[in-house]
């Protein structure tokens, strides 16, 4: 029987294919405002994306926060909020003390971040019912990089290889992974190790390529993973390959590569005889009692 955390999985080059084909005309952040993006969670690691890709895109200075974390004295000309649920508790308290304009990006209409944001973008095609967020994930930040100007014919196509091709057995047997990116990849290289950690709890870290030398190397050995989202820095497969240790990469759009980060994960938590569905400890939203 499938999963719905694999059914989800499977569906997101279509959900990406309908993202770039619909993007909001007047609603996300506009070129040259100075914009926050904030999130809680797998929210957050797509904000930091987003962020990057919108800086290196030139449409203006992105910085991205955990909810709780966002610098209030700090003066934005929009806050572009991400929350799956439309319920995450900080993601509401922020958007209900601020006096900037917002924009909300969210799966469920029926939610109080309909009225708590400006402007609301839904994605509704892309919610989940597992716990373990993917598709919704990864459909926003295709619709984000859409707006700012991106091709994403390769990248859908990379999503449909990430989503067929054969998981190798070394992945799903490893004893520990540490996901690298730089730029942009940086978040999704978060997310990969979040996924792991949710959905099969695996021993997992994550790192900007470049700082991986300086200290998390220490522990590459025998049976342990390094998997680089994006390209890899020169000279860090082989000190990798010294250790014993694994090192992954597949030339695949980082965004792609995620997919099959989040389908090991799935067959590391059917190994262990846990369901993917329902990780442990997790709820589909954070929502705190006053």
């Amino acid at each position: 029987m499938t999963t719905h955390t694999e059914a989800e999985i499977a569906s997101q080059p279509s959900c990406w294919r309908r993202a770039v084909d619909d993007v909001p005309l007047g609603t996300l952040p506009r070129r040259g405002e100075r914009v926050a993006v904030v999130g809680c969670g797998t929210s957050w690691f797509i904000a930091m994306a987003y962020a990057t890709l919108r800086e290196r895109a030139g449409h203006g200075e992105t910085d991205a926060f955990t909810a709780s974390e966002f610098p209030t004295g700090r003066r934005y000309d929009r806050v572009l909020a991400l929350t799956r649920s439309g319920t995450t508790t900080e993601v509401l308290e922020l958007l209900a003390r601020i006096d900037t304009a917002t924009t909300a990006i969210t799966a469920d209409p029926n939610t109080p971040i309909m009225t708590a944001a400006d402007e609301v973008v839904v994605l509704d095609y892309a919610d989940e019912r597992s716990v373990v967020q993917t598709r919704f994930a990864t459909t926003q930040l295709a619709l984000l990089r859409a707006s700012l100007g991106e091709d994403l014919t390769q990248v859908i196509a990379d999503a449909e290889e990430a989503v067929a091709a054969p998981l190798p057995g070394s992945l799903v047997e490893a004893e520990q992974f540490s996901f690298l990116g730089t730029g942009w990849s940086v978040g999704l290289a978060q997310e990969a190790a979040l996924k792991m950690r949710e959905a099969s709890r695996s021993w997992t870290e994550a790192y900007p390529a470049m700082e991986y030398r300086h200290g998390p190397i220490s522990i590459a050995a025998p049976g342990r993973v390094t998997w680089m989202l994006g390209a890899a820095p020169g000279g860090l497969r082989a000190q990798v390959e010294e250790t014993g240790g694994t090192f992954f990469e597949s030339g695949l759009d980082p965004m792609a590569e995620l997919i099959r980060a989040q389908r090991v994960a799935v067959a590391r938590a059917f190994a262990r005889g846990l369901n993917p569905d329902e990780p442990m400890h997790l709820t589909r939203s954070v929502i705190l009692s006053s």
